[in-house]
């Protein structure tokens, strides 16, 4: 069969032959049918990613969508070393999910991940509860986007929007839009000072998409605001490259935050496969979609270096 081989750690898949996976005890073959791409995709096959295998070659891809006797299925993490873009997967039966009618697969494949992300750290890991306000940070992209859709959807009271590009953040459909520009003088500082008020009339949970100095900012407009209530910020990502911030002991201390993380490992295997069926029947409901650029699973290359907006889904079959 045809798939994308990582070949060794740290190069991008090629479109070659790999070997028919087997049918086995718990693992099922499943026939793909797309799989979306994302940061994750690419750091787990070439090793980069905390919860990488470094077993190669491999096939790429953590998550799809396909045919499992004959019922249309959402699948995830399938066994090494097979991945999601290859024609067929070995895929443990516990890691799949019946897809819902009112959702084609490119759409299916290209939601899942970017739509967990929030659902998860919202209901999982922040408890979130109706009429309670969040704050997203790093709104504009396909997860951040999604974020704010989905905080409505479960009861968010009141949605505040933050980023770098205004003219984006402006087209969310938010309460509230603070836009923010780090690489100016006393950039950090004066999105603090923007950021204070709004602390202080109460911001239950924050969803970080980016991480670095916007999010220390936040964080220190918590410290500095007049809030009584707890501030969840939970670390969804970190999309401004930025892997490692200085954080001083006294925000923890002169504050009511809690800061936690939302992924792989934080959040349970059930936890995740809940949230994506959640999305899933939300956006088949509602018909949610997300901008997609579709790319054939021999044209792996290309697909690997697009931009990650609109969101690359790789059609297999």
């Amino acid at each position: 069969m045809k798939a994308a081989i990582v070949k060794q750690a740290g190069t991008n898949p090629v479109y070659e032959s790999f070997k028919e996976p087997i049918a086995q005890a718990e693992n099922v073959k499943i026939d793909v049918t797309a799989a979306a791409l994302s940061n994750l995709t690419k750091m787990q096959a070439t090793g980069k990613h905390y919860s990488s295998k470094q077993d190669f070659p491999l096939v790429a891809g953590n998550d799809g969508v396909g045919i499992l006797d004959g019922q249309r299925v959402y699948f995830a993490s399938p066994t090494m070393p097979y991945g999601s873009l290859c024609e067929r997967t070995l895929v443990n039966k516990k890691l799949i999910i019946p897809l819902p009618e009112g959702i084609d697969d490119i759409t299916a494949a290209a939601i899942a991940n970017p739509g967990m992300s929030s659902w998860v750290a919202l209901n999982s890991r922040a408890h979130f509860k109706a009429g309670q306000t969040v704050l997203i940070n790093g709104a504009t992209g396909s997860a951040g986007s999604l974020a704010v859709k989905i905080a409505y959807h479960l009861g968010a009271k009141k949605v505040i929007v933050t980023g770098r590009n205004a003219d984006k953040l402006s087209k969310l459909a938010a309460d509230e839009m603070v836009p923010f520009d780090m690489t100016v003088p006393n950039g950090s500082e004066e999105f603090t000072n923007k950021l204070i008020p709004y602390f202080s009339n109460g911001i239950d949970v924050v969803l970080d998409y980016l991480w670095g100095d916007s999010s220390l900012a936040i964080m220190k407009a918590v410290a500095a605001s007049d809030a009584k209530n707890v501030t969840r910020f939970v670390s969804i990502g970190a999309a401004s490259g930025q892997r490692e911030i200085t954080l001083p002991s006294a925000i923890l201390r002169s504050s009511k935050i809690e800061i936690l993380g939302s992924g792989l490992k934080s959040a349970s295997i059930s936890e995740l496969l809940s949230g994506i069926k959640g999305v899933f029947d939300w956006a088949a409901k509602e018909h949610i979609t997300i901008p997609t650029e579709t790319f054939d699973l021999e044209n792996i290359a290309a697909a690997w270096q697009a931009p990650l907006t609109p969101r690359a889904v790789v059609k297999v079959q």
